[in-house]
């Protein structure tokens, strides 16, 4: 790209990162955000020292030279209804995203994760398993300092252990890892693909360019992955946790267990494992694929399940306070997350939910409720949606709040002994956080205010 007139299309944490890649790789720099200039002071002030020509808000695309500009790089989350990329799709320039930009510059082996849930929790064992085995790496994509600045900083020696999404895999058209994991697919993100088809797509594409001598790990359980593997050229390596597998990784007598070529092999005992949590289970399949496809010893695989405590906001537990377990799973952005937080956890739960609409549906969310969840604390956007659900359900005991301290402060004032606290909103932080880590901390610095200050405080 030396040399090659490239436009960053926003000022997100994926477009900072390419700018200073950019920067290193001696391209000509030019970036447009949609916010005011004002509004862009720190993120200018972080790249003071690189030279770039910007541009701000809607107004000011006019004065973008368009017949110069060689490629533009979107951020993940903008969408390409917006002016900017719809002058620029006009105008026939090519519009990727981050990761595929990172692909094309790349000699390092990139495992690729995505799926509608588990995806951090997956990629970052994955990435604990890789630093045990002594191999280079680094740890990427929505996690970390960007796939795209981390590709320029890596060589062919190098692991890049991938989170992506489909916001930036919809920009993909070459992209090609030599693993790619996908841990399930059910509906998410409707507000920007606008079909349940475009978003599969967008999944799909993580698989799409990979040939025979690449690995895909699948989830055998998903109908909609299970519906498209006709089309994956790689080297398939499906996982359950519902059935023993002639061919893969499944749970027999408490052990999970590989399959291949006729042989089985040991992997752990499911007990030393010490994540909770059917779902965690399934991530954990998914890491043992890699890490085989990586060529890595079972037993540095078991070494890293028997220790890994999981990640911050995904049913992070807590804190007690006179018998009752609070649990941050803010990483809980759509409702089939959610369900499976629900399914982690032992009831009686009092369940804290409600955000940023992302034009989902709430029913087989209130159904997974079962009996396990005994009152219902809503905020946000949704709460009208979720309450809503509910009640055609006949789940009565709900509670409205305005913001998350007077959600945790109802949740201390309702809980009795044996009761599990539990932040999983089924949607998305925006409107009222910037991201779901905000959302997180701020749920266990209110539990933590009130469980040391209240009388219900040990």
């Amino acid at each position: 790209m030396k040399d090659k007139n490239i436009l960053v299309v926003g000022l997100g944490v994926s477009g900072i990162a390419c700018i200073k890649g950019l920067d290193k790789l001696g391209a000509h720099i030019f970036v447009y955000d949609e916010s005011p200039k004002e509004k862009c002071t720190e993120k200018l002030q972080e790249l003071k020292e690189i030279e770039a020509s910007y541009f701000f808000g809607n107004d000011e695309i006019d004065k973008i030279n368009f017949d110069t500009i060689d490629l533009a790089i979107k951020s993940p989350g903008i969408k390409y209804e917006v002016p900017i990329i719809k002058t620029l799709i006009e105008k026939n320039i090519k519009v990727v995203s981050d990761i595929e930009a990172a692909y094309k510059i790349t000699d390092a082996t990139i495992v690729s994760i995505t799926g509608t849930n588990g995806k951090t929790t997956t990629t970052t064992l994955i990435g604990e398993i890789v630093k045990e085995s002594r191999k280079k790496y680094k740890v990427t994509g929505n996690i970390g300092s960007g796939m795209f600045y981390d590709s320029i900083n890596s060589d062919e020696e190098d692991v890049l252990v991938a989170e992506v999404s489909s916001f930036q895999l919809a920009g993909t058209i070459d992209y090609k890892p030599h693993i790619a994991v996908i841990t399930n697919i059910t509906p998410d993100h409707m507000d920007f693909h606008h079909t349940y088809e475009n978003y599969i797509d967008a999944k799909f594409r993580n698989v799409a360019n990979q040939d025979e001598d690449d690995y895909a790990i699948l989830n055998y359980e998903d109908k909609i992955v299970m519906g498209f593997i006709d089309k994956i050229k790689a080297k398939k390596i499906f996982f359950s946790s519902e059935r023993i597998l002639d061919e893969g990784i499944y749970v027999y007598d408490e052990k999970i267990m590989y399959s291949r070529d006729g042989k089985k092999e040991f992997i752990i005992n499911i007990n030393d494992i010490f994540i909770p949590g059917k779902h965690n289970l399934e991530n954990v399949m998914c890491a043992v694929g890699a890490a085989l496809s990586l060529g890595i010893s079972t037993q540095t695989i078991a070494n890293v399940l028997k220790n890994f405590k999981g990640v911050e906001h995904r049913l992070e537990f807590c804190a007690e306070f006179n018998g009752v377990k609070f649990y941050n799973d803010s990483k809980g952005t759509n409702p089939d997350a959610s369900i499976k937080a629900i399914q982690g956890i032992e009831k009686p739960i009092i369940l804290i939910a409600g955000g940023y609409d992302k034009d989902s549906s709430y029913d087989e969310f209130i159904k997974s409720f079962d009996d396990k969840v005994k009152s219902l604390i809503l905020l946000g956007q949704t709460a009208d949606k979720i309450e809503a659900c509910a009640r055609s359900y006949g789940f009565t005991d709900i509670y409205r709040v305005e913001n998350m301290d007077e959600a945790v402060k109802e949740c201390f004032e309702r809980s009795v002994e044996g009761d599990n606290v539990v932040l999983s909103p089924a949607c998305a932080s925006w409107g009222m956080y910037p991201n779901y880590e905000v959302r997180g901390r701020d749920f266990k610095e209110r539990v933590n205010y009130y469980g040391g200050n209240s009388t219900k405080a040990k």
